[in-house]
C-alpha cells in the first residue's frame, strides 16, 4: 500500500506534459568569488531558493538534505550536523581537533563541524558546492561546502509572521521584519522559538521530551550605503539549541528506558562585517571579517539503561552477594572561538587583464580558532558476584590553531562563448595542542590546492563545461589509548576531474555532472571499544589509507510544467571504494565506503491555483550503506514522503502539512558492538529517523 501510493504521487506529478510560458526564477550563486548565474558556475552545485526552503522545510536544514544528490549525513546527533558529500565526511563528534571534510558557512561565518544550528526560517538560499573548493575555502572544504544566505536589508518595508502547531508537542513562532531607515540604511531583524519533544519515550522516567528540541535565534542584519562606491553590511545573531539527546534503544524502537538522559545544545553569538569598495570601474576591494563564539555540550547515557531494566538481563540468584549495576554517562563541554579575516581585490569592468579578456582576483585569509574540551566519564559495573567499584575520569585540552592562506584565481575569455578559469590557495596551518593526560603536540604543516576549468556555450542556454580541482586536508593527531604507531596521521589530498551540461531555458532547468576523484593518503576513521563492558569507553581515531576512488553522477531538474503545475527531480549516483586499505585490526580493500550510498533521488511537484489553493510533494528515496568502517553493518534502502497543501490570501496563507508520510522506519547511525549483559554480544543499534509528524501552520505577509 505504502509504494502504491508513493507511486501514485509521482504519477500524479506528471500528469501535463505542455509547457506553459511561466518563467522560472534565475538562480544566481554567492558562495564562489563571483556572484554568477548557475549555468557560468563551471562545477557541481545544488541551489536551493526560497520558495524551496519555506515550501520543503518546517525549521532546519536537515528537513532539506534528501533533495540534494550525493549529499548524506549521520545522526550521531540530535541534529543533522555530521554531512557527507560524495561520500567524503565526518561521520561522529570529533576528538581533539577539528578536522572537518565538509565547509558549513552561515552568512560569512565559519561553522564547520558544528552545523546543527542551520535553522531555515529567512533564508534566502542554500547553496552546496559538490567537490573540493580548495581555491575558495581551502582544507575546510576537501568534500565541498554548505553555504546559507540569509534574507538582506531591502530598501522597501516587509514584515512576516508564522505559527506552528503539530503532534509531538511542535510550537513554533517566527518573525521578520525589515526595510529602510533612511537613504543609506537599511535593515533586517529575523527570530524564531521551534519546540517539539523528539519523537522518544522514555518509560522509566515517565517523560515524552528527553530527545526534546528547544531551539531560538535572533538575528540582525544592516546594510549601509554611505557612497555610491561603498556598501557596508553588518551581521549578528544569537542561537540557543537546548536540545536534548535520548535517541538510541537496545530494540531499535522509539521507546527509551535511560535514567540519565543526555544534551546536544549549542549555544552562539557570532557576527559577520563585510565591506564593498569600488572606487572606480577598473577594481573592487572586498573585506570580510567574522567572528563566533560557541559553548556546546554533547552528553548521553552510555548504557541506554537504568538500574531496574538492567536486573532482568543479569537475573542474579537469590543468594548473589551483591545486587547487579551497570551505569555509565559520557559528557562533552567544548567552547569554541574563532575569528577570521579575508582582503581581496578583483578586477572591475575595465581592469581586465590581456586586452580586456581576463578577470582577475587575489587576496589573503586568516583564521584563528580556539577550543578548550572537558570530557567527564562516570560509570560502575557489577554482574552481582562482586561489588561495582565506581569509575571516574576527567580530562581537559586546549587546542589553538591559525590558518594564513594566499589565493588567486583567473578568468579568461577565450572568446564570445568559451573561457577559461584557473585558481590556486597556499594554505598554511600551525596549531598547538595539550591535555591532562600530558600530551603535548604542535604539528604545522602547509598545503597547496586549486582548480582549472573550461566552459563553453553552444547556444543560448546551453552551457559546459570541464574542471580538474586539487583539494587538501590538513593532517592531525588521535587522542586516547590508540595503537603503537598511529598517535598521528597525514594530510589528505583528493584530484578532482568532473564534466557537466547545462540547459537553461525560462521554463526549464536541467544539469548533469559526471565526477571521478582519487584520494591519496586517504583519512579513514576507525574505532574500538577498549573495555568490552564500559560502552564509554569507545576510541574514535583516524588512519590514512593508501587510496580511495569515487565515481558519481549528478542530475537535477525543473520544469514548469503549465502555469500551475511545477516539477524538480534530481538523482545522484555514487561508486565510492577502497583501493587498498589494510591495518592490524581491519582489511577494507575493494570495499564501499561508509555513508555513501549508491543512490539519491528525489521528486517534487508543486501546484498554485490562481485562487491561491497550492499542493507541494517531496517524494525522496536513497539507497542503503554501510554504517561505519569499522564493521559491515547497514542502513536500509528507504523511501520517503512529505506533504504539504493550503490556501493563501492577500495577507494570509493558511496550511497542513505531513513529513514522512508513509511513516518510514529508517536508521541515520548505527553502531556494532555489545551493550547488553551478561555477555555483550555484539548487536547492531540504530538510531531512527524522524517518524511521521503533522502540523497546521498559519502565515502572514505584510
Amino acid at each position: 500500500m505504502r509504494y502504491q501510493f508513493i507511486a501514485a504521487l509521482i504519477a500524479a506529478a506528471a500528469t501535463s506534459s505542455v509547457f506553459a510560458q511561466a518563467p522560472l526564477d534565475e538562480i544566481v550563486v554567492s558562495a564562489d568569488y563571483q556572484s554568477r548565474t548557475l549555468p557560468d558556475v563551471p562545477s557541481s552545485i545544488a541551489v536551493l531558493d526560497r520558495d524551496t526552503i519555506e515550501q520543503a522545510a518546517q525549521s532546519h536544514f536537515e528537513e532539506l538534505t534528501q533533495l540534494i544528490p550525493n549529499l548524506n549525513w549521520a545522526g550521531g546527533s540530535n541534529r543533522a550536523r555530521f554531512f557527507q558529500l560524495r561520500g567524503i565526511g565526518e561521520r561522529s563528534q570529533y576528538e581533539g581537533a577539528p578536522n572537518p571534510s565538509v565547509g558549513f558557512i552561515i552568512d560569512d561565518i565559519d561553522f564547520s563541524g558544528i552545523g546543527g544550528i542551520a535553522n531555515t526560517w529567512d533564508v534566502e538560499r542554500i547553496e552546496v558546492l559538490r567537490g573540493p573548493q580548495a581555491t575558495r575555502y581551502g582544507a575546510n572544504a576537501l568534500a565541498g561546502l554548505i553555504y546559507l544566505s540569509t534574507v538582506a536589508p531591502t530598501d522597501t518595508f516587509d514584515a512576516r509572521a508564522r505559527l506552528s502547531i503539530g503532534d509531538d508537542g511542535l510550537a513554533s513562532a517566527a518573525f521578520a521584519v525589515g526595510g529602510p531607515v533612511s537613504e543609506s540604511v537599511a535593515y533586517r531583524i529575523a527570530g524564531q522559538h521551534f519546540r517539539t519533544n523528539g519523537f522518544r519515550d522514555n518509560a522509566f522516567l515517565g517523560r515524552d521530551d528527553t530527545n526534546e528540541r528547544q531551539e531560538s535565534f535572533l538575528r540582525g542584519k544592516l546594510r549601509i550605503t554611505p557612497s555610491d562606491a561603498t556598501t557596508i553590511d553588518l551581521t549578528g545573531f544569537l542561537v540557543d539549541q537546548g536540545n536534548g539527546y535520548d535517541a538510541f534503544v537496545l530494540d531499535n524502537g522509539l521507546t527509551t528506558f535511560s535514567d540519565r538522559p543526555g544534551r546536544d545544545a549549542q549555544e552562539s553569538i557570532a557576527a559577520a562585517m563585510t565591506v564593498t569598495h569600488a572606487p572606480s570601474d577598473r577594481w573592487e576591494f572586498v573585506s570580510v571579517t567574522g567572528i563566533a563564539q560557541s559553548d556546546i555540550e554533547f552528553s548521553f547515557d552510555a548504557d541506554w539503561g537504568n538500574q531496574a531494566y538492567w536486573f532482568d538481563f543479569f537475573a542474579p540468584p537469590p543468594d548473589a552477594p551483591f545486587a547487579p549495576d551497570y551505569d555509565f554517562f559520557s559528557e562533552r563541554l567544548r567552547d569554541r572561538d574563532t575569528i577570521n579575516q579575508e582582503l581581496r581585490l578583483r578586477s572591475g569592468p575595465e581592469g581586465r587583464l590581456f586586452n580586456d579578456t581576463t578577470d582577475w582576483l587575489g587576496g589573503v585569509y586568516a583564521l584563528r580558532l580556539s577550543e578548550s574540551l572537558q570530557t567527564n566519564d562516570d560509570g560502575v559495573f557489577s554482574d552481582g558476584t562482586f561489588p561495582g567499584e565506581p569509575s571516574v575520569s576527567q580530562a581537559n585540552s586546549e587546542y589553538d590553531a591559525t590558518q594564513l592562506a594566499a589565493f588567486g584565481q583567473l578568468d579568461w575569455a577565450l572568446s564570445a562563448d568559451t573561457a577559461v578559469s584557473i585558481g590556486a590557495r597556499l594554505e598554511r596551518r600551525r596549531t598547538d595542542y595539550s591535555d591532562s593526560s600530558g600530551l603535548d603536540v604542535g604539528p604545522s604543516e602547509s598545503a597547496w590546492g586549486g582548480h582549472l576549468s573550461l566552459s563553453h556555450t553552444w547556444q543560448p542556454g546551453l552551457t559546459g563545461f570541464v574542471s580538474l580541482s586539487r583539494g587538501y586536508k590538513m593532517g592531525g593527531f588521535n587522542l586516547g589509548a590508540v595503537p603503537d604507531g598511529r598517535r598521528t596521521f597525514d594530510a589528505e589530498f583528493l584530484i578532482n576531474l568532473e564534466a557537466g551540461i547545462r540547459w537553461y531555458t525560462d521554463r526549464a532547468q536541467a544539469s548533469i555532472v559526471a565526477f571521478r576523484s582519487r584520494r591519496r593518503d586517504q583519512q579513514v576513521d576507525t574505532s574500538f571499544q577498549l573495555v568490552p563492558n564500559d560502552p564509554s569507553t569507545f576510541v574514535f581515531f583516524q588512519d590514512n589509507a593508501a587510496s580511495g576512488d569515487n565515481l558519481g553522477l549528478e542530475v537535477e531538474s525543473r520544469f514548469q510544467v503549465t502555469e500551475r503545475w511545477q516539477i524538480s527531480a534530481s538523482l545522484g549516483l555514487l561508486d565510492v571504494t577502497f583501493d587498498e586499505f589494510v591495518t592490524p585490526d581491519v582489511d577494507l580493500s575493494g570495499r564501499e565506503q561508509a555513508h555513501a550510498p549508491g543512490y539519491t533521488a528525489a521528486l517534487s511537484a508543486q501546484w498554485q491555483h490562481p485562487q491561491g489553493w497550492f499542493w507541494r510533494t517531496d517524494v525522496s528515496a536513497m539507497d542503503e550503506f554501510f554504517f561505519s568502517n569499522s564493521h559491515d553493518q547497514r542502513a536500509e534502502s528507504r523511501v520517503i514522503a512529505n506533504l504539504r497543501a493550503g490556501r493563501q490570501w492577500d495577507r494570509f496563507e493558511v496550511s497542513v502539512w505531513a513529513r514522512n508520510l508513509t511513516d518510514e522506519r529508517y536508521g541515520v547511525r548505527g553502531f556494532f558492538f555489545g551493550n547488553e549483559p551478561p555477555n555483550f554480544e555484539d548487536t547492531l543499534y540504530l538510531r531512527l529517523g524522524d517518524p511521521r509528524q503533522y502540523g497546521v501552520s498559519v502565515d502572514w505577509r505584510y
